[in-house]
């Protein structure tokens, strides 16, 4: 089983392409002609020429918009890394298929679509509802700082199972994904992926997560400390998916798929925070192409993101704050990717409205 599941992320891997950036002058030019200054919208320009040369050279489009909240538990919390007990999980998965969660309000308001996914929950299955996804490839990882968090075979079928639901976007038409997470612990695997994959030191990238007091970071960033030094190995290999395994989660591992199921179908991906980010850096370790169909959504209050995002070469589309997770970053991007595509696709040129050009 393991080999075909080698193959199909190896092919997944192979189909993904940059964009084609003979295309970005033709873009650039479309948005140089519309009646602004030029660059005079800023980010959104930037923006509109992304999704642009994702789909080819066609008038962009942002609809639909889909975001999938991803939900995992994690073995490391036995370490006291977290404030919340882990039954909270469970607990908020069952609250965003009822409609009650800072993600539902949000992905409402931007007219996205919700799908909630259950790829490592503690626990067996829940009850069946037409916006939960079944995906459970094991009931939470293992306690990263006493051994790998994923067996390789589990850490591909959580890959897989993120590849799957950007198939399954596509097939229902969306052209934008959205990544969100859930998972009690999950700032400690994050950080854990931030500091192997981009050489960065757990004092500096630990925060509070759920709420820590500056004891519990140090503790914290200890625990992370221990696992760096136990799959030390691990890490100096390069091994992206091999340190992901050791490190990760299956939240943030099907997250990484997702991103990497978007690029292979040209979907832009709008990633939200810290977690989310996490798997944005394993999927650009195993394809650096995925890079081209990414946004950063919003600057995390988390203070290790700023740090992880400068080491990406990557800036975020907002900064308000935010440390909720669940996609509610990337739910607030659709509206801006929205707002870009309608700019292409809407504005008048100088020709066509009579206005006279800058000399």
């Amino acid at each position: 089983m393991r080999a075909k599941l080698e193959a199909d992320l190896a092919a997944v891997l192979t189909a993904i392409s940059p964009v084609n950036q003979s295309l970005a002058a033709a873009g650039q030019a479309h948005l140089d002609n519309l009646t602004k200054p030029q660059g005079s919208l800023g980010r959104l320009e930037e923006l509109a020429l992304q999704l642009y040369l994702i789909q080819g050279g066609q008038k962009p489009s942002a609809d639909p918009c889909r975001v999938y909240t991803v939900a995992g538990d994690h073995g490391v919390v036995a370490e006291g890394v977290s404030l919340f007990p882990q039954e909270v999980t469970r607990q908020m998965v069952a609250n965003f298929v009822h409609g009650g969660a800072g993600i539902n309000v949000l992905a409402r308001t931007a007219g996205a679509e919700l799908y909630v996914v259950d790829a490592g929950c503690l626990g067996g299955g829940f009850d069946e509802h037409p916006n939960l996804i079944q995906g459970k490839v094991a009931p939470g990882t293992a306690n990263l700082a006493k051994g790998p968090a994923m067996t390789r075979q589990q850490c591909l079928q959580a890959l897989l199972l993120g590849v799957d639901l950007a198939d399954r976007a596509l097939a229902a038409g969306v052209r934008v994904l959205g990544t969100g997470d859930m998972g009690i612990g999950n700032t400690t695997p994050s950080t854990a992926l931030y500091c192997a994959y981009l050489g960065l030191d757990p004092t500096s990238m630990t925060g509070p997560g759920t709420g820590l007091d500056k004891p519990g970071v140090d503790r914290k960033a200890e625990v992370i400390r221990t696992a760096l030094a136990l799959h030390t190995a691990t890490v100096k290999s390069g091994n992206a998916l091999d340190i992901l395994a050791a490190l990760g989660g299956l939240e943030i591992a099907c997250l990484a798929g997702l991103i990497l199921g978007g690029a292979k179908n040209r979907q832009l991906v709008c990633v939200d925070g810290f977690i989310s980010t996490a798997a944005c850096v394993a999927a650009w370790k195993l394809n650096p192409a995925t890079t081209d169909y990414t946004v950063l959504s919003h600057a995390s209050a988390e203070p290790g993101h700023k740090i992880a995002l400068e080491k990406m070469g990557k800036q975020p589309l907002l900064d308000l704050g935010l440390r909720l997770g669940e996609g509610t970053g990337a739910a607030l991007a659709m509206f801006l990717v929205r707002s870009a595509a309608a700019i292409f696709n809407e504005m008048a040129s100088f020709a066509s409205a009579g206005v006279s050009t800058a000399d």
